[in-house]
C-alpha cells in the first residue's frame, strides 16, 4: 500500500486503507430482504395506530 500510493509512513498507508475501505466495514449495505420489509412496513404501516391514550388502555386491559 505505502509503494503503490507512494507513501512516506506506515501511518499514511494505514490512514489510506481506513478511508477507503472504513466505509464499507463501519456502515455496511443493509440486506435486500430487510429493505423489502422497511417498504412494506412504511406502505402498510405497522400495527395498530390509536388516537388517544384511553382506546390503548382499552386494548390493553381487553387482551
Amino acid at each position: 500500500m505505502k509503494a503503490r500510493y507512494n507513501l512516506k509512513t506506515k501511518s499514511e498507508a494505514i490512514a489510506k486503507i481506513v478511508i477507503d475501505c472504513g466505509a464499507s466495514i463501519l456502515e455496511p449495505e443493509l440486506r435486500p430482504e430487510y429493505l423489502e420489509k422497511l417498504k412494506r412496513i412504511e406502505k402498510e404501516g405497522y400495527g395498530e395506530t390509536f388516537t388517544s391514550i384511553e382506546q390503548l388502555r382499552r386494548k390493553i386491559e381487553k387482551g
